[in-house]
């Protein structure tokens, strides 16, 4: 699995939902850029300009990320607007599952208070390792399981899918 490098945006509220990460009432569209430029909006209207000003590609948010409704487009809003990681201290189930499903990455971390936004850090998800390069300081997690690294370097289940069918068809 790849290693990632990148800016941090913080929201360090708990139970940030899926209503906050992609409003309901743009779910009249799939289009994952739609989705994008409305990403985050009732949290924080300035999430582009933000994210852009940080440069971010990192959310670092509170306990329970992505509560509430199953929506998937939450993870596929997140990731269309150029997040390529999400670290928090849990993440309810089903979007821990929709963002691996989409090979959006998330890292459950239970310190997140020791990153701020603006932080550049250096993820090395086959060695278990996070490094904040703006604290100079380290952090270790448990392995990624093979198979979810592979589907997450493939962009999803559906290509990781294939890919098991393809390579079973070889071996037949």
């Amino acid at each position: 699995m790849k290693k990632i490098k990148g800016k941090v945006i913080k929201y360090p509220q708990e139970n940030i939902n899926t209503d906050f990460i992609i409003p309901a009432r743009y779910l009249v569209d799939t289009d994952p850029q739609f989705l994008a430029k409305h990403c985050m909006e009732d949290l924080d209207p300035e999430f582009h300009q933000n994210k852009n000003d940080l440069q971010a590609t990192i959310l670092v948010s509170g306990s329970n990320f992505g509560c509430g409704s199953s929506r998937e487009q939450a993870p596929i809003a997140l990731k269309a607007s150029g997040i390529e990681l999400i670290i928090a201290p849990s993440f309810a189930r089903i979007f821990f599952r929709n963002a691996i499903n989409i090979g959006l990455p998330i890292l459950q971390f239970p310190d997140t208070n020791a990153f701020n936004s603006g932080d550049l850090l250096d993820i090395d998800f086959g060695k278990g390792s996070i490094r904040n390069i703006t604290s100079n300081q380290s952090y270790s997690f448990s392995e990624f399981p093979a198979f979810l690294q592979k589907i997450i370097k493939l962009q999803g289940l559906v290509n990781f899918a294939k890919e098991q069918i393809a390579n079973s068809e070889e071996e037949s």
